[in-house]
């Protein structure tokens, strides 16, 4: 057999490895992106009587109307933006699943995607899947903000999208109105679309909402917006996400999601939509939630030889250990969940080259007991 692999350099994603080493030492799992604790009884009720009730057939291509309906709610009550339920959102098995689709609809052959580094690991693989050229274009080191002008000077003939990530995985850093305005500045008169990765859309903390690029009628007018139910609902293993675009691209996202999944889990989507219509006040809730998360986490690692990062949005902590071991981020994580018996992510992981500084990254979406367990262990170093 003369197989020739379409991603050679790819292996088993650092999440899964992370986990695994996690669980052969005990250790406490600060790696992998997924919160400890339930979602809303209510949701999990409605689950349930959505199954007894019969919903347990094929959902609907573009997704159930009705949550369809919720997801166009939202976006004109949180952003100001009508949105056209029907031919413009589209329910999926994920937000991997929308990004992956989304990609594969406009990306051809030889066309060049920007992604900002550090970037969410999944990118990267998505594009190359489709023949597209990745091109990294490094974040500012020190706050991960964008620099626009290297963005400027990475655009081609051949660029064909901008992928931007907000609030931003791994580095909690958020974009600003600003950086909107830049970004659409930039691709005036151009063909380039944006992918607006923003499955964290309702984690954004002291007091800063959410830039959405559907705040924006000239970026919402090429963008494709990834959302995710997980994040927001504390359900991450339920993988429904969804995706807002204009209609002549859901269109094209549309035939892939068709042949790419078909459709998404239906008693989830049941049930999403009826607490969403139930709950709509749920979302405002989070920053809140997540902020004081992300505020004992801090307090409680004060005492640490850990640098702290500042974290703007999104549940992940980024930090320096330099003055605690010498090395790479990847030999460190590996040492720590052996050593200290805790898990956490080398942000090198989401990047093509290697940062100034080695980094890491712990999730705080986790139970007080979780949160101190590990703090405990992580104030020792």
């Amino acid at each position: 057999m003369n197989l020739v692999s379409k991603l050679p350099h790819v292996g088993t994603t650092i999440f899964t490895v992370m986990s695994q080493l996690a669980a052969k030492h005990g250790a406490v799992n600060l790696g992998q992106g997924f919160p400890d604790f339930e979602g809303p009884q209510a949701l999990r009720d409605a689950l349930t009587e959505a199954m007894a009730s019969g919903a347990n057939q094929y959902a609907p291509m573009p997704g159930l109307l009705a949550l369809r309906e919720q997801v166009a709610a939202k976006a004109l009550r949180t952003y100001g933006r009508a949105v056209d339920a029907d031919a413009e959102v589209t329910i999926t098995s994920g937000g991997t699943e929308a990004l992956f689709a989304a990609l594969a609809a406009v990306v051809s052959p030889g066309d060049e995607v920007i992604l900002l580094d550090p970037c969410y690991d999944c990118y990267d693989p998505a594009v190359r899947l489709q023949g597209g050229v990745p091109v990294h274009v490094p974040l500012e080191p020190r706050d991960f903000s964008v620099d626009w002008d290297r963005v400027k000077a990475a655009l081609t003939p051949r660029t064909r999208m901008i992928l931007v990530n907000s609030p931003h995985n791994p580095t909690g850093a958020v974009l600003t109105a600003a950086d909107l305005q830049a970004l659409a500045d930039l691709i005036r008169d151009t063909g380039i679309l944006v992918l607006s990765d923003e499955v964290y859309e309702h984690l954004t903390f002291d007091g800063d909402p959410h830039q959405s690029v559907l705040r924006h009628p000239e970026l919402a007018a090429r963008s494709f917006v990834i959302g995710s139910f997980g994040k927001t609902f504390h359900c991450t293993g339920w993988k429904v996400g969804s995706c807002i675009a204009p209609a002549a691209l859901t269109a094209e996202f549309r035939k892939v999601h068709q042949y790419l999944t078909f459709c998404t889990f239906h008693p989830a989507q049941v049930a999403l939509a009826k607490v969403l219509a139930e709950q709509p006040d749920h979302v405002s809730s989070l920053p809140g939630f997540f902020q004081a998360k992300r505020d004992r986490f801090r307090a409680l690692l004060a005492d640490s030889r850990f640098e702290l990062l500042p974290v703007k949005g999104a549940y992940f902590q980024v930090a320096a250990f330099d003055r605690i071991r010498e090395g790479n981020d990847r030999a460190f994580c590996e040492w720590l969940v052996k050593e200290a018996g805790v898990a956490a992510i080398p942000v090198s992981a989401f990047c093509e080259h290697p940062l100034p500084r080695p980094l890491i990254r712990f999730c705080f979406a986790k139970e007080e007991a979780t949160l101190q367990a590990a703090a405990a262990r992580l104030v020792g170093l």
